[in-house]
């Protein structure tokens, strides 16, 4: 059980710009709703000093300077059409300090089950737009002398490589460390009055696949899912990399073998086609994000501060995908990754800039749940990890001990993670219907 026990309102500790921020097509079609993540503490003496909070508190409020746009409110825009504008107005971020019964080797593996949401602030996404806080942290002490960190950041403000930059730098004020690296605030960086080689196919965008025999997917929407958060160890994930690298060498003498994003995640597709007992000519797709940050011509600044990710498709049959090898749908992974220019992304971003509403684009409402687009069953969505600096975020009392993902998932979500001890290992959340998920576990260990 978590009590709660203050608020505290952070805003900037000096003066900030007070200006309506730029967003770009990019950040328009990003869900509203935050972005949540854990970060578990052991206990150490410095926790014990009683100036936790405080500690927060003030290197918050000077990342804020910083980070100035974190500590605004989102408007729906004038123009319409879904979209919104930020208001740099310093209104500032909630830390909601709790108190918990459990002690963090009550949470085992951190599974992110509902135990763990409860350690990262709700929000009530009925409440007017504008007074909705971009960022949102909840400071949880355990009976054992632990702490967590509960995350949450509107997705409309930041993708995974900006978000983590901001905490990185929240954590480096916090102990007193340097250099401090500024992030790169204009988002209109990303526009371009140079004529365009071709124009955006928006076929690539059309809903994913539903289940032969279903007009719709609203069955499939009703049923009830779970979580797993399965480990596969550095030999197991090169197991899989040489199923597919031997494949792909029969066709190749020179390229470069397939990545251990491309292997897991053609396996973990294989796996759910397997277990969701898809009949033969089923359609399925694979969805995940590619980021274009050195994608564009020039390459984006290393700090950017937004989100520079574009949607990406996989398709095939289920049987097809069973009847075939891995290195079959690692291919297709690898293509779709390939289409991913300077000259696609442009021209994704000038297609976006056109639409008369982006509101269809955001893959969830405004509790969090899917809506529009159905990416659970017979589909995939997987977000990787696997290139992002996730873990050191040391705010004074020693480096986190586990950071992963909030229980916020639906059917066929799916998190490919490294290892926090660094053995070249992958954690993989997944979100499944019940009915599929043991069939989905043997699958994925027995099929190495």
């Amino acid at each position: 059980m978590v009590t709660f026990k203050a608020t505290h309102l952070v805003r900037p500790s000096e003066p900030t710009p007070n200006e309506i921020m730029y967003l770009n097509a990019s950040d328009q079609i990003k869900d509203i709703t935050h972005t949540p993540t854990i970060y578990f503490y052991k206990h150490s003496p410095t926790l014990d000093a009683g100036d936790v909070i405080p500690r927060l508190k003030d290197s918050l409020s000077k990342a804020l300077v910083l980070f100035y746009p974190l500590a605004g409110r989102l408007n729906w825009a004038a123009q319409g059409g879904s979209r919104v504008e930020l208001h740099c107005n310093s209104k500032g971020v909630p830390i909601f300090e709790a108190e918990s019964e459990s002690t963090v080797e009550d949470f085992g593996d951190f599974t992110p089950t509902p135990a763990i949401q409860a350690l990262i602030p709700s929000v009530d996404y009925t409440t007017p737009i504008d007074e909705i806080p971009m960022v949102i942290v909840q400071l949880t002490r355990f009976q054992c002398g632990g702490v967590s960190i509960g995350l949450g950041i509107s997705h409309v403000m930041a993708d995974g490589p900006s978000a983590l930059h901001f905490v990185d730098e929240w954590a480096k004020i916090a102990r007193g460390m340097g250099p401090i690296v500024p992030p790169f605030l204009d988002r209109k960086v990303l526009e371009t009055d140079k004529q365009l080689a071709s124009t955006f196919d928006p076929s690539v965008l059309r809903p994913p696949p539903t289940l032969i025999g279903e007009g719709d997917n609203m069955e499939q929407r009703k049923k009830p899912i779970t979580v797993a958060f399965l480990n596969l160890t550095k030999i197991q994930i090169e197991k899989l990399r040489n199923k597919v690298n031997i494949d792909f060498d029969k066709e190749n003498s020179s390229s470069r073998g397939y990545s251990r994003f491309e292997a897991v995640a053609a396996h973990i597709w294989r796996c759910t086609s397997k277990a969701r007992g898809h009949v033969a000519e089923q359609q399925t797709s694979l969805h995940f994000v590619a980021d274009f940050r050195n994608k564009l011509k020039p390459s984006l600044p290393k700090n950017f501060f937004g989100n520079a990710l574009i949607r990406v498709e996989a398709t095939d049959t289920s049987g097809s995908l069973l009847t075939n090898s891995i290195g079959v749908a690692s291919k297709k992974i690898r293509e779709a990754v390939e289409k991913v220019t300077d000259d696609t992304v442009r021209a994704y971003l000038d297609y976006l800039e056109g639409l008369p509403d982006v509101g269809r684009f955001r893959s969830l409402d405004n509790n969090g749940r899917p809506k529009g687009d159905f990416y659970g069953n017979p589909n995939l969505a997987i977000i990787s990890w696997t290139a992002l600096p996730l873990y050191g975020a040391d705010f004074g009392w020693g480096k986190e001990i586990h950071m992963g993902p909030g229980s916020m998932g639906f059917d066929g979500k799916t998190f490919i993670i490294p290892s926090h001890d660094g053995d070249g290992s992958f954690n993989i959340a997944i979100w499944l219907q019940e009915e599929h998920m043991g069939n989905f576990k043997k699958c994925f260990y027995d099929d190495i």
